[in-house]
């Protein structure tokens, strides 16, 4: 088996018992390896740059779902391991190169191998994800579902002025109020499918639980050298929280998509 004893498990769930109608998730916020793959090869300084984890989004998300009492579902392993928020097909699942830097386990991968660490690792985290989601569903509510995320400040020299980034395609009512109330605070710049769009491919988890399901779903980006601490992790949370507040407040919100709802992704 690829994950051993001593390993962690592919997930952890934060605030199990959370009454909030709404659950979040974080894809990328842990930077764990299999033993068994002994860091693919990568040297240690690889594992603390942007490459193997979203720097700061596990603090987030975390500090998120504490004040909306609400569920956490936090993949524990490196997306160098396999990226949680990919299709199965997609050819970065097990990527083997990122950002100019060679993944030397994942150079020549099998498809035994690469259907070994969904099987480990990608598939019970998004059963987790169902699990939770189906909790909620018990209570005879709609649930929600928001994915935090961390995105670098340069990018192939491009430089990111956002604070904070709302990604979302066909449905608006988490997003569209989500970029109004951070756009109206002060020393805040909010980007609206920057630097990443909703509708990119690479965004499986908010399609497959979100969007297939017409349950509210948006997916936030918040910049990681704002975040790469627990200190200003904090800050960046709260104020993220502050704006969330009177969205997830809103019983309204809690219902299926329909066709009057839909608005395509500018």
């Amino acid at each position: 088996m690829l994950l051993s004893p001593e390993d962690p498990p592919p997930y952890s769930i934060v605030n199990a018992g959370g009454c909030a109608p709404v659950l979040f998730v974080c894809d990328h916020g842990g930077r764990a390896f299999p033993s068994r793959l002994n860091q693919l090869g990568l040297d240690d300084w690889v594992l603390e740059q942007h490459v193997a984890w979203d720097i700061g989004s596990g603090y987030v998300a975390r500090r998120v779902a504490k004040a909306f009492d609400a569920t956490l579902v936090a993949a524990n392993y490196s997306r160098l391991v396999v990226d949680t928020n990919r299709y199965p097909d997609d050819p970065t699942l097990c990527t083997a190169e990122s950002d100019g830097i060679a993944i030397p386990g994942n150079i020549d991968l099998s498809d035994a191998e690469r259907v070994e660490r969904m099987e480990a690792i990608y598939h019970p985290y998004h059963a987790a994800i169902a699990q939770q989601l189906d909790r909620i569903r018990q209570r005879n509510v709609i649930p929600a579902i928001i994915a935090i995320h961390s995105c670098t400040r340069v990018f192939h020299e491009v430089v990111r002025p956002w604070h904070f980034g709302v990604l979302w395609d066909t449905d608006p009512r988490i997003a569209l109020p989500l970029l109004q109330g951070l756009g109206a605070l002060k020393g805040i710049c909010v980007g609206d499918n920057e630097p990443y769009s909703g509708r990119d491919p690479h965004d499986y988890t908010m399609d497959h639980h979100g969007e297939a399901a017409l349950i509210p779903h948006v997916s936030i980006e918040v910049r990681q050298d704002l975040v790469d601490s627990k200190e200003s992790a904090r800050e960046y949370a709260d104020i993220l929280n502050s704006v969330l507040k009177p969205i997830l407040d809103d019983a309204e919100l809690y219902c299926l998509l329909t066709a009057q709802d839909r608005m395509e992704v500018r």
